[in-house]
């Protein structure tokens, strides 16, 4: 089929038409997110809860702050993701990170407009994950509802070695993609609304040789973080999640690749939306009989 509606024409919708999308992952293919959101929109899927984790956190914190999404696709699209990369050896030892994240927290509090989560339009949940033993930790709402949103996210996606850990009372915090798998399929709604999660998945692939360096340290951890974020990208979904899991495959792209081109960024979009309007129908419809 060719079409959306040629597609939704072989089914009949079920009675439940609403879920908790999990936006899990990502980093630097964020973009991919923006595609699921056309694609449930287009769906006419229907959700006032969401939850977001690492790159993920970053597309849904914007929806949810009332940001269209076609402003959402543009703002991605008009964004050098290079400015929020910084490589400073001294801030590794000391905070654990080559960069602090601070730039990018500005930027996100800006397109924020400031918001916290008492001031968002649907309830995001946004999970970190306590590299101290504590595990998953939320942020949404009920929990902190004075806490800006921007800081949230900047708990969320702190790649581990690209950016410094976060403390936040007695955790300290990195990205939350590095958690348990049942931690994102929670009754986020409490009411029973299922949870699909919309995970990014990639595969190894060969990058150019680094310039010989007189620091080479540098290169090689910006390697260590690309092989390991690549890994945690393809971990296995348990059999119990599986009917609950949409996997986005986007190909080589790195979820640490901050020198994305438009083209490559249209790409993880088409690749969100596409595999989403294939898939949801087959998980949340089911075929007219004749």
């Amino acid at each position: 089929m060719d079409t959306l509606a040629e597609t939704l024409a072989q089914f009949e919708q079920l009675d439940q038409t609403k879920i908790v999308p999990v936006f899990s992952g990502g980093g630097t293919r964020a973009s991919a997110h923006i595609g699921i959101l056309q694609a449930l929109k287009e769906l006419k899927i229907e959700f006032d809860n969401l939850v977001g984790v690492s790159g993920g956190s970053i597309i849904s914190a914007l929806y949810c702050s009332g940001m269209d999404i076609n402003d959402i696709k543009q703002l991605a699209l008009d964004t050098d993701f290079k400015q929020f990369r910084g490589y400073s050896l001294i801030r590794l030892f000391r905070d654990g990170g080559l960069d602090s994240g601070d730039k990018f927290e500005k930027w996100m509090d800006h397109h924020l407009k400031g918001a916290t989560f008492a001031d968002l339009k649907y309830n995001l949940n946004v999970l970190a994950t306590d590299v101290n033993g504590g595990g998953p930790v939320v942020f949404n709402k009920t929990r902190t509802p004075s806490l800006k949103v921007s800081k949230a996210v900047r708990f969320s996606m702190s790649i581990p070695l690209m950016f410094s850990f976060q403390k936040y009372e007695d955790h300290i915090l990195t990205d939350g993609a590095i958690l348990a798998e049942d931690a994102l399929f929670n009754d986020w709604a409490g009411d029973g609304t299922p949870t699909i999660c919309f995970r990014l998945k990639s595969k190894p692939g060969k990058q150019k040789p680094q310039r010989a360096s007189i620091f080479p340290l540098k290169n090689y951890v910006l390697m260590l973080v690309r092989t390991f974020m690549t890994a945690v990208s393809r971990e296995y979904v348990q059999a119990n999640h599986w009917h609950s899991t949409i996997v986005i495959d986007t190909g080589t792209i790195s979820p640490v690749d901050f020198n994305l081109n438009n083209e490559q960024k249209e790409e993880l979009y088409q690749a969100g939306y596409s595999t989403v309007l294939s898939i949801i129908p087959k998980k949340l419809f089911q075929p007219v009989k004749g």
